[in-house]
């Protein structure tokens, strides 16, 4: 055999980068379990874990499993349904912290998730099918990147990490609508996960109201009131039960969905002027935005 013979292949190189990419970062992954639910988280800080916050159980006890160590519990120390982030604090390991990049990424780039089943690692190489600017979820939640990978992302491995090319880890796996794995970058999860541990929630806003879509007489559609929590904004700027909102600050009301993604946590002490219908008549009413309360 000769001495250019034994050279690895480019194949084969690249087959080792991506594997010791992957064992790099195993060591600050772990697999999550509460529930009935089974999915992957990271180290964040020390002592605390980040994970999805739509597989993390709604009650009951949650542990970690990392490589080589035994089952510990965890605590919620907090959680974010709008940005989909949770966050978990264990006692009595000293794993490594994974340090969060926030590199630009652009579509067709390579992409690796890495998250772990029974506190092995598990991995999937794919390419980053969509790279844009800041979008808002279906909950509400600033999400300041979408990143969006085409791979097949194993529902152990949601929670678990996106790493790039060069090993950086760039963000969160979770699945979107249609199973579609989408990112949650490390700018957000900075930002949240930082309110999590001071706070234990994100502030959201809050109309005190019941909410359905109607069609309005005369074309255009709106949104009535169904309910009214007799303690809340709504109540105390005069709003009834069956009136019709038509306009937020002038601007129509197409979709009650769109109505609540603007009550993202700086709308909280924001004082809005609503267009109603009521009794055949239009009025318009001031109403200041409270935070909504602690489930």
């Amino acid at each position: 055999m000769t001495e250019a013979s034994a050279d690895p292949t480019p194949l084969a190189a690249l087959s080792a980068a991506f594997a010791r990419i992957v064992a790099g970062t195993a060591t600050g992954i772990v697999s999550v379990r509460s529930r009935g639910a089974r999915s992957s988280g990271f180290v964040w800080r020390p002592g605390l874990i980040v994970t999805a916050d739509d597989a993390l159980a709604d009650e009951g006890e949650v542990t970690i499993a990392h490589a080589g160590g035994d089952p510990l519990p965890a605590r919620i120390a907090g959680r974010d349904p709008t940005t989909d982030i949770a966050l978990l604090r264990i006692d009595g390991a000293d794993l490594p912290p994974v340090p969060l990049a926030t590199p630009l990424i652009a579509t067709g780039a390579l992409a690796i998730a890495v998250g772990a089943e029974d506190g092995a690692p598990v991995a999937a190489l794919g390419v980053v099918s969509r790279s844009a600017g800041p979008w808002q979820s279906l909950r509400g939640g600033a999400i300041d990147v979408r990143i969006e990978l085409n791979l097949r992302l194993q529902i152990a491995a949601e929670g678990g990490l996106a790493l790039d090319a060069a090993g950086q880890a760039i963000g969160m796996t979770v699945f979107g609508p249609r199973r579609r794995v989408l990112v949650i970058p490390s700018a957000t999860i900075e930002r949240v996960a930082a309110r999590l541990e001071s706070h234990g929630r994100i502030a959201r806003g809050y109309l005190g109201l019941s909410l359905q879509p109607v069609a309005i007489q005369g074309g255009g559609s709106g949104a009535m009131v169904m309910g009214v929590d007799p303690q809340g904004p709504g109540a105390k700027a005069g709003i009834h039960q069956g009136d019709i909102l038509s306009a937020w600050n002038g601007a129509p009301i197409r979709h009650v969905q769109s109505l609540m993604r603007a009550l993202g946590p700086d709308s909280v002490n924001q004082t809005v002027t609503l267009d109603l219908h009521r009794a055949g008549a239009t009025r318009q009413v001031s109403l200041t935005i409270g935070e909504r309360p602690a489930p």
